[in-house]
């Protein structure tokens, strides 16, 4: 899988890292002020939207600002790694991951960010370690994203096998998830194997249909012959996201 690929697959899967944590979790010291807690809470959560916008000077000044009202709310260390990470201060991200996992071991969110950080930076083994760990915790309410996660990492190193278990545990979780269905047709579209290609590339498609995937689909269809359903789905690019990279290697005849 190309660099780009690679890439793509871990930014989608990160948009939804920063989600607004929980009010309490196990592993934080319950035992200090409630109005304390709260704003940590609160300056926790802006920072993860301020975040989510780009805006990093104010998501890690919300960050400190939740870790000043409670030094012992793991999430706030958890959102000010992400922060961190964005802004390539990869020390002080791994030392604010660190510190959420101390305080909450069992923190599905926390193993599953810090798992990106890693494979991102070329640590897929213990980059994988973490996604696991994540989908360990009973309590994780997005398990397939840890192993989506765990496929795109095995990927990255040239696991292809350990890849394409990761995203089918990914599929029996959560039969309509978008990434693993993306990955493994574009696995199996690398390997040849077409039939198999276009039935995930179908599905992903038909449940969430955007610029890569349809973009794929074109080109299964294009390599199988069929010149009709080629062109339905150039249609349906040039309609539905004219102004996409996709769209300009279509137009530009650029299919590989």
């Amino acid at each position: 899988m190309s660099g780009r690929l690679a890439a793509l697959a871990l930014a989608v899967v990160l948009g939804g890292c920063a989600a607004t944590p929980p009010a309490s979790m196990p592993g934080t010291d319950t035992s200090v002020d409630t109005d304390a807690r709260n704003r940590a809470r609160i300056h926790t959560e802006l920072a993860a939207g301020y975040l989510e916008l780009g805006n990093l000077a104010v998501a890690l000044e919300e960050a400190n600002e939740a870790l000043r009202s409670d030094t012992t709310y793991s999430p706030a260390y958890n959102v000010s790694a992400l922060v961190y990470a964005a802004l390539r201060e990869d020390q002080l991200a791994e030392q604010q991951f660190e510190r959420a996992l101390r305080l909450n071991p069992a923190d599905a969110d926390s193993h599953n960010n810090y798992g990106l950080f890693l494979c991102q930076r070329q640590r897929e083994e213990q980059g994988i370690r973490h996604f696991l760990q994540a989908v360990r915790n009973p309590l994780y309410q997005t398990p397939e994203r840890s192993y989506v996660n765990a496929g795109v990492c095995s990927r990255r190193r040239g696991d292809v096998a350990g890849a394409q278990e990761f995203f089918e545990r990914a599929l029996k979780l959560r039969p309509s998830q978008p990434q693993a269905l993306f990955q493994l047709a574009d696995l199996e579209f690398q390997r040849g194997n077409l039939n198999e290609a276009r039935s995930h590339a179908v599905r992903l498609t038909q449940i969430a249909p955007n610029a890569e995937g349809l973009w794929l689909a074109l080109r299964i269809e294009r390599r199988l012959g069929d010149r009709n359903a080629e062109a339905s789905y150039a249609a349906q690019l040039r309609r539905s996201f004219p102004d996409s990279t996709e769209a300009r290697s279509l137009a530009a005849g650029r299919y590989e």
